[in-house]
């Protein structure tokens, strides 16, 4: 099976190297030096990878034949595409293959349906979900575990617990309403009361 494993951005310096966006949890596997990949063109490839370094938080890599800056800048947005095993799994226990959510179904905890599974968006920050619902229309699901509890795959299944707003818009502004009411009516000796106490009224947050 033939997975994408990162995309090829502009040149860096001037002795062949570029930037890489990575789409793979296992770049020192899958791009690491040595390594052969196919292309997205073709005819671009196949690429082996000569040298590899992080550089201010950027993956660069140097292939083999490629020497200078304008051979760098014509793989620009060329996509590098590794060849897996479809049975591979991950060596963490709570990390998946792209090919293994693509499909899954995205439900709530009490089973009802959301959508399925389309496209892995793989940020700096954090992975997404792209969700197409039953209407057509996509909502995007963050791979966190606050929000995803649950990968079962013999059941081909996403069970998510969003926050309010996240799949349906309205809920957000019913939710935002509900704090400005409340918001007004907390006033006068409810406030000196808070005030009076240390502030003991408060909500400790967390490590959101």
């Amino acid at each position: 099976m033939q997975l994408v494993v990162a995309r090829i951005g502009r040149a860096h310096g001037i002795k062949g190297e570029v930037t890489v966006e990575v789409r793979t949890d296992e770049p020192e596997l899958r791009l690491g030096p040595g390594a052969v990949l196919a292309t997205e063109p073709a005819a671009t490839g196949p690429l082996t990878i000569e040298t590899g370094r992080v550089h201010s938080g950027r993956l660069l890599l140097r292939f083999e034949g490629v020497r200078d800056r304008s051979a760098a800048e014509a793989l620009r947005n060329t996509l590098l595409i590794a060849e897996v095993d479809p049975d591979e799994l991950p060596e963490e226990e709570d990390e998946f293959y792209d090919h293994q959510l693509i499909d899954l179904d995205v439900v709530l905890a009490d089973g009802t349906e959301i959508g399925r599974i389309t496209e892995i968006s793989h940020l700096p920050s954090q992975d997404l979900f792209i969700v197409e619902r039953p209407d057509g229309s996509e909502v995007m699901i963050p791979f966190v575990e606050e929000i995803v509890t649950e990968i079962d795959l013999e059941e081909q299944r996403a069970v998510i617990t969003p926050p309010p707003g996240l799949i349906d818009e309205s809920e957000a502004v019913i939710a935002s309403s509900r704090d400005e009411e409340t918001g007004d009516e907390e006033t006068g000796d409810a406030a000196s009361e808070d005030v009076a106490s240390g502030g003991a009224g408060e909500t400790p947050k967390g490590d959101a």
